[in-house]
């Protein structure tokens, strides 16, 4: 196989599906591998190093959530799941798993490019950046690096994007919605589902008691501000 761009991992049990995402993200510069099953898709991505997930849920071995559960014990590639389940409650908990975005079927090619648009900018490593330091938190901007009490930190590619959309405006508020757009992108300021299960799992990870939050404050109604300390 020539790889000629980012390398995506498609997992769904239907061949038709599997063909079409093939066909569509190759036109569009992708090289793809596939998987039908959970297990293959476990298998697959320590096979292919692939750069994102495409996910269905609905597989039939093990259930796309509990993939993604595994996954995360191990990796933080950003994983996209495709489903025909659309309720929110679907949503929250394949957030909550360790999913970066969630598209329900059926979508439009457009849509899912632009989604794999914007997880492929959140691994994208920066350059030239400083480092961040409020009371025992680090974050060094240019290396992608975390830190508590000199501890690094397991972040995914959505929770350190939010950690770093609050950095950049540390001591500030930042709204639902400028949060939504700064790190899904525009078209998801009404999502406030998806950034609440987020900083919910960001704070599990960043606080001693998440409870009481000493770094990262919610401001009612409003949105949520990282709290600078000498």
């Amino acid at each position: 196989m020539t790889e000629t761009g980012p390398r995506i991992l498609v997992v769904d049990d239907e061949q038709a599906i599997r063909r079409f995402l093939h066909t569509s993200l190759t036109a569009n510069g992708y090289t793809v591998f596939e998987a039908a099953t959970g297990q293959a898709a476990l298998t697959g991505v320590t096979q292919h190093r692939p750069d994102v997930v495409i996910l269905d849920l609905g597989l039939p071995d093990l259930d796309g959530l509990q993939v993604t559960a595994r996954l995360r014990e191990w990796s933080q590639i950003p994983i996209i799941i495709l489903s025909v389940r659309g309720q929110e409650t679907d949503k929250i908990a394949a957030l909550d798993a360790g999913a970066d975005d969630y598209l329900t079927k059926p979508f439009g090619v457009g849509e899912l490019m632009a989604r794999l648009r914007v997880v492929l900018r959140r691994v994208t490593p920066a350059t030239d950046e400083p480092i961040f330091t409020t009371a025992d938190l680090t974050v060094d901007l240019a290396r992608r690096l975390v830190t508590i009490a000199g501890q690094e930190l397991q972040l995914t590619p959505t929770e350190y994007d939010l950690l770093r959309a609050l950095v950049n405006h540390a001591g500030r508020v930042l709204t639902h919605q400028q949060l939504l757009r700064q790190v899904w992108g525009l078209g998801y300021e009404s999502e406030v589902h998806m950034l609440r299960v987020n900083i919910s799992n960001l704070r599990h990870k960043l606080e001693r008691n998440p409870a009481r939050p000493q770094y990262i404050t919610t401001e009612p109604g409003v949105g949520y501000r990282l709290r600078v300390e000498p």
